[in-house]
């Protein structure tokens, strides 16, 4: 008899992409710039939308956004903008459009001054995960202490879309914050890692 693994709570099972996304993806700690930069104008994107939305359109939003490299994104004109537009393969929203332009400068800004955005983002966190194993979605926060401190940092940098909400979400799908719920196969042993700097 075929045992089924258990998951977070908000995969299910009823969403192939999202099933595929939480077991190879989500908590995991993402080192790679384009990778850093795909999955911020991806929850950049998914204000007021649905995750599962976002996954649909993602390769689209791929090819749309030259593989997520940020020195060409930056390079975006308004011809670039307006055929976006056109695009409905992506969000058409023209301010999440300009924003992951802008969003794109800020980055290499980023990457310039710190040598990269991953040692940037890690930073906030001494380069080491947190694990928080919740047990219920309820012991999810929107935000925390930590996404407050990035959201303003990356605010007064120029970047868009960025509000501590959206930061939070990019925090655990980037694995900055492990949030597997305890139960979940992908939950980390061991308790709680709380970092002192958040």
């Amino acid at each position: 008899m075929r045992v089924e693994k258990k998951r977070c709570w908000w995969a299910d099972g009823s969403d192939a992409d999202s099933v595929r996304y939480h077991d190879r993806e989500w908590g995991r700690p993402v080192h790679d710039d384009h990778r850093l930069f795909e999955m911020l104008t991806l929850e950049g994107a998914q204000a007021g939308l649905s995750w599962s939305t976002i996954l649909r359109k993602r390769d689209h939003y791929r090819r749309a956004f030259a593989d997520f490299d940020p020195k060409r994104v930056a390079r975006f004109d308004e011809r670039r903008v307006a055929s976006l537009m056109q695009d409905a393969g992506i969000v058409r929203n023209r301010l999440k459009i300009e924003s992951t332009i802008a969003n794109a400068g800020a980055f290499v800004e980023v990457q310039r001054q710190f040598g990269s955005f991953d040692r940037y983002l890690w930073s906030f966190v001494d380069g080491r995960p947190i694990v928080n194993r919740p047990r219920t979605r309820g012991d999810v926060p929107p935000n925390t202490p930590l996404s407050d401190r990035i959201s303003k940092d990356l605010k007064s940098r120029g970047f868009g879309f960025v509000g501590t909400t959206i930061i939070y979400a990019y925090l655990q799908a980037v694995g900055v914050v492990n949030d597997h719920a305890r139960g979940c196969f992908l939950a980390p042993k061991g308790g709680p890692r709380k970092s002192g700097v958040a």
